[in-house]
Parts: structure tokens; sequence; C-alpha cells
């Protein structure tokens, strides 16, 4: 058994669906086993959650996938060395539009219905008779510059040759982008569940398509912590990864998640009803109040897939994920060193951590 150099830990997250292996692993005993006496502390946005991880605030954190990639590379911050031993999730995003973008696209294509996963072409004419009518131009939220909503939302937009010319994209909190929907500040948004399904619960909002539709089984969400912290502390960071490893792993069956919904509605955690939350975990989209759910069995991944574990830190998916930064045009005059990837993406933690977990199952 690990003996971790450090006991009483502040892990942050942001309260979405798939910060399910946290809220998983200190309710179910798995930190306790591990020797953490482990507090978990809801941040507001990624930006607060980023900059609290490199000031030493937290001592680790659920982080969005590029997050560690763009801290060291010094994206709109100080360059902090950040690294990761664990994908914690795959997928769980979408795009949801407010019902008067709708109507709209109903509208301005002649539609009395639209057809799910949403064509983006069909915005193309919505952007055409703004134009003539010198209305403002659409406006899409996105949780952080340096995220897979961001990059799916431009990917889904340019199958349809839409650009950042033709729309605004403004960053918004994901627990803030069901209330810009409803006052009109945004027409539609990529954000993780369970603020989707909230927007369709309320009938303010049709779900269009999931990222799952854009990129299949994509890294979404890994565990942040600081390179130093790491070496100071590595038998913690085994211990750490070793919990939620065994969150992710519990989280595998529909039983499980039913009762991972009901931890999650807790008002520490989403402070959401679980009506809105259980769906996505159980493989179901909600798209519209007048529309049936959609299947999309790979809506949130914790653990397995087709290919296997998901939680292995593989070099291709950091690999993958700069690129994607790169086609965003985030890289522009960045010096990205040939080692960044191998110093972020951290399977040889992973796998010092899988020994340790097969040594006492």
């Amino acid at each position: 058994m690990i003996t971790p150099e450090q006991s009483k830990l502040t892990l942050g997250f942001i309260p979405l669906t798939d910060s399910a292996p946290l809220i998983v692993a200190k309710n179910m005993g798995f930190f306790e086993q591990w020797g953490l006496d482990v507090k978990l502390q809801k941040q507001n946005s990624w930006s607060t959650l980023r900059d609290k991880l490199h000031a030493g605030l937290l001592d680790a954190a659920q982080m969005l996938a590029p997050m560690p990639l763009a801290s060291s590379l010094g994206l709109r911050c100080s360059p902090t060395k950040v690294i990761t031993p664990l994908v914690l999730s795959l997928n769980g995003n979408a795009i949801t539009l407010s019902e008067k973008l709708h109507q709209e696209v109903l509208k301005d294509n002649g539609l009395s219905e639209v057809t799910l996963p949403l064509a983006a072409y069909l915005l193309q004419k919505v952007i055409s008779v703004r134009k003539q009518q010198n209305r403002p131009k659409l406006k899409f939220g996105t949780v952080f510059p340096y995220s897979c909503h961001y990059y799916q939302l431009k990917d889904w937009l340019a199958s349809a040759n839409i650009t950042e010319l033709d729309v605004d994209i403004m960053v918004v909190p994901p627990v803030n982008m069901v209330g810009f929907l409803e006052s009109g500040e945004i027409d539609g948004c990529c954000v993780g569940g369970p603020w989707n399904a909230k927007a369709v619960r309320a009938g303010i909002g049709l779900t269009a398509l999931t990222s799952f539709d854009i990129w299949q089984d994509s890294p979404e969400k890994v565990l942040g912590l600081l390179d130093s912290w790491q070496k100071k502390k590595p038998n913690t960071v085994l211990a750490l990864s070793a919990a939620l490893k065994q969150a992710c792993n519990w989280l595998e069956t529909i039983p499980n998640r039913f009762e991972a919904a009901r931890l999650l509605s807790a008002e520490q955690y989403l402070d959401a009803s679980t009506d809105v939350i259980a769906p996505s975990l159980i493989g179901s989209c909600l798209t519209h109040v007048d529309l049936p759910p959609r299947a999309i069995p790979s809506y949130n991944q914790f653990s397995k897939a087709n290919n296997g574990s998901i939680n292995v830190p593989e070099y291709i998916r950091g690999e993958w994920l700069l690129s994607q930064m790169e086609k965003a045009g985030q890289l522009s005059g960045v010096k990205v060193p040939n080692d960044l990837v191998k110093n972020v993406f951290r399977p040889d933690i992973y796998q010092q951590m899988r020994l340790h977990l097969e040594s006492v199952s």
C-alpha cells in the first residue's frame, strides 16, 4: 500500500456531470481507502480554478484536457508546469441553441422541424437574414479558450464554412450558461452536462448535437496538478490517481451511475435535480421539450471505451490536443518545446499507479 507524504488535500472541480469521479471517490470512500482526507472545493470558472492551482491554493484539480498544455505554454497566464497522470473522462459536451434561435432556423429555412444531429449549414440562412436586416451576429458561449468545447464548436461551424467572422464566440462559466441562454445574451452554447439538459427541461433550448457527434471519444477532463508538487509528493499523486481510477471504474455500471446522479445533485456539488443529471450518464441526450431524447451510449465515458481503458494519459492524446490548439490559431508565435507533451502527459505515473492498484485488488 502507498503511504502518501500528504494526507490532507484540497481538490478543485467545476459543477459538471463529468466531475463524477471526484464526487464518487469522496463519497464512496476511495480517497479514504488510499489514506487521503480530501476536501472538494467548487469553483465557478475554469480560469479561477487554473489560477488557484497555479498559486498552490488547490493541490490538484479536475481540468479541461487542453488546460495543462496551455498552462505549461503560458497561454493567457504565467508559464506554469502542470502535468496530468490520469484522463478522467471522454465526451460529455453538447451544443444547445436557444429556443429563439431554434425558431429562426425553422423559419429562415422553411422547415416545420429539424433533423438531429443538426447540420450547421442550417445556420447559414439565419446568418444571411440577420446581415440583410442589419441585426446583431449570432453569439455563442463556450467555457474557456483552451477547451474541447471551443474546438468542437469551431469544427461544427466550419463544416458549413462558418467562421468567427460570421458569429461571435464568448467565454461563459458553465454554471451561468443556461441563464445567458434564457436572457438572450447568447444564442447558443457548447457546454458540458447537466447544463444542456437543464436548458431543455426548462423549455429554453434545443440540444442540437453532442460532442460525440463531432469527435468520437476525445479526452475531455483530466486530473491536473503542478509538476513541482508531484516531484515533492510522488506517493500522494499515486494514491490520488488510484482513488480516482477506482471511481472511474465504479462509474462503469448503470445502477452505479444512477447513484452517482443522486450524489452529484447535492447543493455542495452540482446543486441540480437528478432529472437533468441522470440522462447523459445513462446514454440519453435530452433534445427538446417537444422531441424525444436521442440515444448516445457514449455520452459520458469514465473508464472503458471500445479500445480499452480511457484513463491512460497517452502521448498521442496530448499531441492531438496540441494539433487542435494549433488549428484554432492559438499557437501562432508561440515556441512549443519538442518535449512539451511528454512533460505534461505522464503515462509513466499512471503505470506506477496501476501496479499498486493491481496489488490491492
